[in-house]
Order: structure tokens, then sequence, then C-alpha cells
């Protein structure tokens, strides 16, 4: 009876062990990633001097903003270790018309955009704290410019309300640091979001014309993320 019971609790001791090792080794099926991003926008040719003439302004009444700061969040299933499927949300918001040099313009419009899109992540597991990843995803982005109505120019000059929605796509990848089984900090993700806006069609509805031409159809934005995962 003694060598029974002591094999039990032996048998019972090793399953637990190997349990428990198992469940530290395998990968959760469900993380989630938060954070701020900064994104590099592609302003599709768009100068100061063209957006300066088609308006009617003297040169160097406007500028053209080139840089916007937003969030960007992620749920990611994953189906092996290394492979997963995430959807991304990202926002950003920014100038896209700035003040010239030496220019009393103001009364300014903002610009809005946001990306969805979903896509494979491919995982790089290692022994280390350090688990490298890459994504492609493909979806939809929503560029906005708000109306709004100029003031220290002359001729006067007022925008539309223009909302814009076109294919999108985020290629990249990034670092995740380990810091519990559940938490890990997103150290950098870097990304090429590429977007399909017609820039001509969009600015001649923001300013009621005809005048922009020659603009891209389609923009190369660089986006820079960190932030939080948490893993379930």
């Amino acid at each position: 009876m003694i060598r029974l019971a002591r094999a039990t609790i032996t048998f019972t001791l090793t399953v637990l062990i190997s349990y428990f090792a198992f469940a530290q080794d395998t990968t959760p099926k469900i993380q989630a990633f938060g954070g701020f991003s900064w994104v590099r926008v592609d302003t599709g040719k768009l100068l100061d001097t063209t957006m300066d003439g088609n308006l009617g302004q003297h040169d160097g009444t406007f500028g053209i903003g080139n840089s916007a700061k937003g969030w960007d969040a992620e749920g990611q299933y994953n189906l092996t270790r290394r492979l997963g499927i995430a959807v991304d949300i990202g926002g950003r918001y920014g100038s896209p018309i700035t003040t010239g040099n030496n220019s009393t313009a103001s009364g300014l419009p903002n610009g809005t955009g946001y990306s969805f899109v979903a896509g494979p992540v491919f995982s790089f597991k290692t022994r280390y704290k350090m688990t490298p990843f890459v994504h492609a995803m493909f979806g939809w982005d929503r560029a906005s410019l708000s109306a709004s109505t100029f003031s220290g120019v002359s001729p006067p000059v007022s925008s539309l309300s223009t909302t814009f929605t076109d294919a999108a796509a985020v290629l990249g990848g990034g670092v995740d640091y380990k810091i519990s089984s559940r938490f890990s900090f997103r150290v950098v993700q870097l990304d090429d979001l590429w977007t399909g806006h017609n820039m001509n069609k969009f600015y001649n509805s923001a300013f009621d014309t005809g005048l922009f031409h020659g603009l891209a159809t389609h923009q190369n934005n660089f986006r820079v993320s960190t932030g939080a995962v948490v893993r379930f």
C-alpha cells in the first residue's frame, strides 16, 4: 500500500509539473495591443506654392503639414506558436495645411484619418524576452478635412467638410519585450501605411474648385507605434 501510495503521488506530481511547464510554454490564443503612434504623412506631391496659387494667395501664405499624432490598437488571435491573425485600428490627427512664413493666416482646418485593416502576423519566438514579428494587413482608410473659415487671408478662403474612404494596407513589423506571462511592452512597431486616396479629388472637394491636379492617387505614410501588449 505504501509503495502504491508513493507511486500515485509520484505520478500525480509528474503530471502536475508537466502540465504547468507546458502551460507556461503555450502561446496564449488572444492578445491585444494599444498605444501611441506617430505618422510621417505622405502629402501626395502637394506643395505650399500649389496651395497658395490655387487658393489665390501670395507666396508664403500656407505651408503643408506632414506629421500626425494618434493611436493604434490591435487584437490578435494566435493560430499557432508563430502564426496569428490580427485586426488593427488606428487614428491620426494633424494639420495638413499650416501657416506659411510671415503669414497671418489662422482658422485652418484640421485633418483626421482612421484605418481599419486585418491580416496575418508572423512571430519569431526565442528563448529570450524579445519577440520580433512581421505583419501584412489590408482594409480601408478614412481621411477627413474639417470645415473652416480662414482668417487673415485675402481673398477670403473657406474649406468644406470632406471625407474620403479608400483602400489601405499596412506592411511592417516590430519587437515585443516580455515583462510577464501576460504583459509585454511593444518597444517599436514600424509600418508602411499605404492609402489609396486621390488627392486631386480630395482637395477639389474640400475647396469646391477644379484647380488641383497632378497630385498623387496613393500615399506611402510611415507610422511608428509603441505601447502595451496584454495576453489572455
